[in-house]
């Protein structure tokens, strides 16, 4: 009996089939085109169903014993459908600049801070609500023949199962999920005019949805016995698939997009997060919580010094040839495609800070490197009051395997982190529900014990922790410094 997870992401879906003993066996992927413009970011639901069908199609001719498959998505983007379940609209993406105005109106109906406390999300144009109220003002004729609101968890999952759910994590992506009740908020929708019965039903992550349908079957050459799971928001699935269950471990989702996630074991102050543009989200186990600092560039930072500055060179060459034992000295504000939490500022721009004519590439690549991980202290101690305690992190992502900016965090930090074999977190993640829900393994800490896996520890020094802490000192007043010079007009 096979488990597979499915992730599905803005730019392409992957899929990856794992044996009883938690090995993956493997893994297929399909991109799809996202259409950006100044008006709009949007995506093809349809594009993302091919997609979809092509990667469980090319997986299910290699291991037609698939028991059971997991989905896990991207948030925020919803599918207006009609009565067949075909999408009337291109489907906007959290980018999208449509809904500012009636996220506004949202506020000056109900109260910013209340609509946080309800849903544990400080209202931004980002999510789907405000989205969902412009397209009922600017696209009456569409709107009146919507027959379903879906995510596109539960849009893919009905298109298999012919269900309409969708769990927890991810309806709170929508700003209209009520956090402590775990339904959809009758006041927030009210508010909105939404009406409630177009939403999936919400359920606990990790839900059995059903067996899939006679036409997915043909679609995809499943078995009709293969069961489909709603698992989760992308980066719940991933904080599952690092191993960390409750308070004492956050994960380093060490990405195209640096993100830490760090686990409550109880709803954390709300008022703290509301500050800092953190969400809270409910977690896998009934009472916990995560909640989501990150910066856009992880990374995508180091991407771009190494093909903008370094002619493709290789990251290896690059971090070999620093000092690996000193900070720079150079203050990087790694803001190149905007800032996220604690700022939610999408007009601040990268800087760097404290060239010389000696300076080398590598250097600028290293400084780099310390940017994102100060500024991830940076949200480490916004959150400090919000109810963390975590003792360590698991590390997941492309930037796990880096060596140097490993023992960088955990120095920046001063705490231990561990990176883990498996860098896709998300589909592993996926499965490790999967799994449980369909009786592959009793628990999810069970299937840790067999897909998670240790690489290595890197612990902090408390000399070199002392080293970066004295730039840090300086990074912390960079933000307020440099952005008054970013805006046009003045």
């Amino acid at each position: 009996m096979k488990i597979a997870g499915l992730d599905i992401g803005t730019t392409g879906c992957k899929l990856t089939v794992f044996d009883e003993e938690g090995r993956m066996l493997g893994k297929s992927y399909r991109d799809y085109p996202v259409c950006r413009t100044v008006s709009g970011h949007e995506i093809d639901a349809s594009a993302i169903m091919d997609g979809v069908y092509g990667v469980i199609r090319e997986m299910a001719a290699q291991h037609p014993d698939i028991a059971g498959i997991g989905v896990t998505s991207f948030g925020e983007t919803f599918v207006l459908a009609d009565e067949s379940g075909s999408p009337l609209l291109p489907a906007m993406l959290y980018t999208d600049p449509r809904g500012a105005e009636e996220c506004r109106e949202l506020c000056e109906k109900l109260g910013s801070r209340h609509i946080a406390h309800v849903t544990g999300l400080r209202p931004h144009e980002m999510y789907s609500l405000p989205k969902l109220m412009w397209i009922r003002r600017h696209e009456p004729e569409i709107w009146k023949r919507v027959r379903q609101i879906f995510l596109i968890e539960d849009y893919v999952v009905w298109h298999l199962t012919g269900i309409t759910q969708i769990d927890y994590s991810l309806a709170t992506r929508t700003m209209a999920f009520d956090i402590h009740a775990l339904t959809w908020s009758e006041e927030l929708l009210d508010a909105a005019e939404i009406d409630e019965s177009l939403m999936s039903r919400p359920v606990p992550t990790g839900t059995i949805a059903g067996c899939v349908t006679a036409e997915a079957a043909g679609c995809t050459g499943l078995d009709r016995a293969c069961r489909i799971v709603s698992v989760s928001h992308d980066q719940v699935a991933a904080c599952a698939g690092a191993g960390a269950f409750d308070g004492r471990m956050a994960v380093d989702g060490a990405g195209t997009v640096e993100c830490l996630t760090p686990v409550y074991d109880r709803i954390p102050d709300i008022d703290v997060m509301y500050d800092g543009y953190f969400s809270t989200v409910p977690y896998v186990f009934p009472g916990k919580y995560v909640a989501y600092a990150f910066s856009y560039t992880g990374g995508a930072l180091m991407e771009w010094c190494r093909n903008q500055l370094a002619n493709g060179a290789a990251y290896e060459a690059m971090e070999a040839a620093c000092d690996q034992d000193k900070p720079t000295g150079m203050l990087v504000l790694p803001h190149f495609a905007g800032a996220a939490t604690p700022y939610m500022d999408t007009g601040s721009r990268g800087a760097i800070l404290g060239l010389t004519t000696a300076t080398t590439v590598p250097e600028i690549y290293r400084a780099c490197m310390e940017g994102v991980a100060y500024e991830m202290r940076l949200n480490y101690e916004a959150l400090r009051d919000s109810g963390i305690r975590f003792e360590k992190l698991n590390a997941t992502g492309g930037g796990a395997g880096s060596k140097v900016w490993m023992q960088m965090k955990a120095d920046v930090l001063n705490l231990p982190i561990t990176a883990l074999k498996t860098a896709d977190a998300g589909t592993v993640g996926s499965a490790m529900l999967t799994g449980v829900a369909i009786g592959q393994f009793s628990s999810l800490e069970e299937a840790a014990r067999v897909m998670v896996q240790e690489a290595e520890t890197y612990l902090p020094r408390p000399a070199q922790h002392e080293a970066y802490m004295r730039i840090y000192r300086r990074y912390r007043k960079l933000y307020d410094a440099v952005r008054p010079l970013m805006d046009e007009g003045e």
